[in-house]
């Protein structure tokens, strides 16, 4: 298995920070759950992990659980500098271009955190002199409103809080972005047996009332319905997770996009891949910058996530009306965008320290590094755009990339 293969290297994980002790469950929910499982038997993982993630009250995403970042449990590559969002913005501007620059620009962000990349994108636009910095507007799709509110803070500290805009799920003509979202829904976990049937691990309580798996008849039939319409067939005693919610996330994200660009980045593989033997389950927690498999520790104080089905995501994403322009690696999309270019002009910048430099060097070639994160996957889809000549952020194709 290479490190690539699981999600515990990159910019989710900073490995120089102090060791920190767990923080052990928020106290609320873990009653919670354990009452639900004493009322009604053992839950599916997706129900646990949409509690644990969650809840409105004490989910790790929604309640009061540090933010994504240095003082969190991870660092997305937005977080970990702006050039990230300066690309991004040249991948927004010729998207503008090719919708015939229509008077208003809206991207939807899901998944914002603290507003980096909102940061990030506003910040490369205004750097380059675009044209676009005037139409653009932006929306947060956000389940935790103090979220949005953290993203005004942050465009406001750059003079664009004029730019953030109330998201009524009205279709928007200009981008939807998700970046590192879809890791983070909910996944069932199945198993595979001798007979060739697939058994779903359900959350249960042990004898001392501690959460533990239970093996029991698949849920829903659509389980092994997305496996077979896969052609996938898990080994005996092979684990795997299956997320039907990108069906459904990817519905919801086409239908609110009137015209333009859908862009994902995350890290996943095609289905014949993800599910090779070998890989096994790759569901992964994350607690203050450390990776482990124990998703019962820490309940609504740990992020959990899974490896993206991509098979699975172009399935839904094109089922759901939109054209798959590509898929590339972030490493390629970067490039593609000219992020070499956005490193020498920093260089050139009369105003830019030679710290400032170094640290934006060491974070663009963590995005580029294919064994940090320049192998997670880019994939772009859209509606009413045209694919031809390929977008920028395709220039650069990659070896079993769409």
């Amino acid at each position: 298995m290479t490190r690539m293969d699981r999600p515990v290297v990159g910019l989710r994980r900073v490995a120089d920070l102090e060791p920190r002790a767990d923080p052990g469950h928020e106290p609320a929910l873990i009653d919670a759950i354990r009452a639900e499982i004493r009322a009604s038997g053992p839950m599916t993982f997706a129900r646990f992990m949409e509690l644990a993630l969650y809840d409105p009250e004490h989910g790790y995403y929604t309640g009061e659980s540090s933010p994504p970042g240095r003082s969190g449990d991870f660092l997305t590559a937005p977080e970990s500098h702006p050039i990230f969002g300066w690309a991004v913005a040249r991948q927004l501007e010729e998207t503008w271009d090719r919708l015939g620059r229509p008077g208003w620009f809206t991207v939807r962000e899901y998944g914002a955190g603290t507003g980096a990349l909102a940061a990030g994108i506003i910040e490369g636009l205004a750097r380059a002199g675009s044209p676009l910095r005037g139409p653009i507007r932006y929306r947060i799709a956000e389940r935790a409103p103090a979220r949005v509110g953290q993203v005004r803070e942050r465009l406001g500290s750059i003079g664009a809080a004029e730019v953030l805009e109330p998201d009524d799920d009205t279709p928007v003509v200009g981008a939807v972005l998700a970046n590192e979202v879809l890791d983070a829904l909910p996944v069932h976990r199945v198993e595979g047996r001798e007979d060739g049937e697939l058994v779903e691990l359900f959350v249960g309580l042990d004898a001392a009332g501690e959460l533990t798996t239970v093996a029991g008849r698949a849920s829903t039939a659509a389980l092994l319905a997305r496996l077979d319409g896969e052609g996938i067939r898990l080994a005996p005693g092979q684990r795997a997770e299956v997320c039907l919610a990108a069906d459904t996330w990817l519905g919801d994200a086409a239908a609110g996009l009137a015209r333009g660009l859908l862009l994902i980045v995350d890290y996943g593989h095609p289905a014949a891949t993800l599910y090779e033997p070998a890989r096994g389950s790759l569901l992964r927690a994350y607690v203050h910058h450390r990776v482990h498999d124990d998703p019962y520790a820490n309940v609504g104080r740990q992020d959990l996530t899974a490896h993206v089905d991509l098979t699975a995501v172009e399935r839904a994403a094109t089922a759901a009306g939109l054209v798959h322009l590509g898929t590339t690696t972030q490493a390629a999309f970067l490039a593609g965008l000219g992020s070499g270019e956005l490193l020498v002009a920093l260089q050139q910048d009369s105003e830019t320290t030679l710290q400032a430099y170094l640290d934006a060097r060491s974070a663009l070639f963590r995005m580029l590094d294919p064994q940090v994160t320049g192998r997670f996957a880019v994939m772009l889809f859209g509606r009413g755009l045209a694919g031809e000549p390929r977008l920028a952020g395709l220039a650069f194709r990659t070896p079993g990339r769409a």
